[in-house]
């Protein structure tokens, strides 16, 4: 069993890992020319919306396809992920997940069964032919099912952020949110759920906790900084990049992909995130309105006086807890596919198992 779970992280990491660059780039865009970043710019902050729905989830569904069956089976991945894009309303990074591989698997099957059946001369009009009808499918089918799936999946998971929020367990709420922002709904819990309560709740008080569940950037901080001075090979060298973009820029997504590469890691967050939210609790922390975005500065902005020592006390919180937890982690259970060597390995190991 321990070793099906790391097979399949290692999989995963395979699938994320050669993207991260993309993430990157994508996270200086939006840090820099969002209307609230560095330099805002309206024409190259165009540039945000796209490349989050449409070409990182790509990318990731080539990658799996890919390692599966080469550039035919990554071919057939990234127009299959197309179907879930275009099925929901939110990034679909597991969707890309699902259909990349899926596409893969299949177009190889396939191959597999019209091999020495296809007659002389016929072979490339017979591989086109076969591929464009397994896209065609493929995509239908993950626009009617696949997508709405991963969509329902994310709604429940905001009613219950709702929930334990109405019934006053606050901290817990984090166990929800850390993996519903892992799957890049961060925005839909923060101004969705989170915003109107915390709206309502300082036209009573003057602060409100609700902006800084999602928005704390110390957890995300300590996983960076474990990775950095824990992890190894692609991972541990983007880091430090990660880490500035995050905690300045406020562009939380950039952390994502390292814990897609290694899900357990979202313990570490759960740590960072729950016991920073316990901190605001006990000391009454609250803010007069969402940071946006999330960065440290943004925290500093809207601090009313007298709150500086609960609200920077939770988010150095979060960044400690977080990053001995990772730490941890990833001295234990280090990311295999990390490793430059051992990448052919994580990505090899999956095809032996689906052949």
């Amino acid at each position: 069993m321990r070793q099906r779970i790391q097979s399949f992280g290692s999989f995963l990491a395979a699938m994320v890992v050669p993207n991260i660059g993309a993430f990157i780039a994508w996270g200086l865009i939006t840090a820099l020319f969002i209307p609230v970043g560095w330099i805002p710019n309206e024409g190259f902050a165009k540039l945000v919306g796209p490349m989050i729905t449409y070409l990182l989830p790509i990318l990731i569904g080539y990658t799996g396809g890919k390692m599966i069956y080469d550039h035919r089976g990554g071919v057939v991945g990234a127009a299959a992920t197309m179907g879930v894009i275009v099925g929901a309303d939110i990034p679909m990074f597991l969707g890309g997940m699902i259909m990349g591989p899926l596409g893969g698997y299949l177009m190889k099957k396939i191959d597999e069964a019209l091999e020495d059946k296809i007659p002389v001369g016929f072979e490339l009009l017979f591989n086109n032919f076969s591929a464009g009808f397994l896209i065609l499918a493929l995509v239908l089918i993950a626009n009617v099912v696949i997508g709405p799936i991963v969509q329902a999946f994310s709604n429940a998971l905001g009613a219950g952020v709702d929930f334990l929020i109405a019934s006053r367990l606050l901290p817990l709420a984090d166990i929800l949110i850390e993996p519903a922002k892992v799957l890049f709904l961060n925005n839909a819990i923060n101004h969705g759920i989170l915003a109107p309560l915390g709206v309502a709740e300082v036209a009573k008080n003057g602060k409100a906790i609700h902006f800084m569940l999602e928005s704390n950037p110390g957890p995300g901080l300590g996983l960076l900084l474990a990775y950095w001075f824990s992890g190894k090979g692609m991972l541990k060298l983007s880091a430090p990049g990660a880490a500035i973009i995050h905690f300045l820029g406020g562009i939380h997504e950039i952390y994502f992909p390292y814990i897609l590469a290694h899900p357990i890691m979202i313990v570490a967050m759960w740590a960072g995130g729950i016991l920073a939210d316990l901190w605001f609790v006990i000391t009454g922390a609250g803010v007069v309105a969402s940071p946006a975005p999330g960065s440290i500065f943004a925290y500093l902005a809207v601090i009313p006086l007298g709150q500086h020592i609960p609200v920077l006390g939770g988010v150095l919180i979060g960044i400690v807890a977080s990053f001995l937890v990772g730490s941890f982690i990833l001295r234990v259970f280090p990311v295999r596919a990390e490793d430059d060597e051992e990448v052919a390995e994580a990505e090899a190991a999956p095809r032996a198992v689906t052949a």
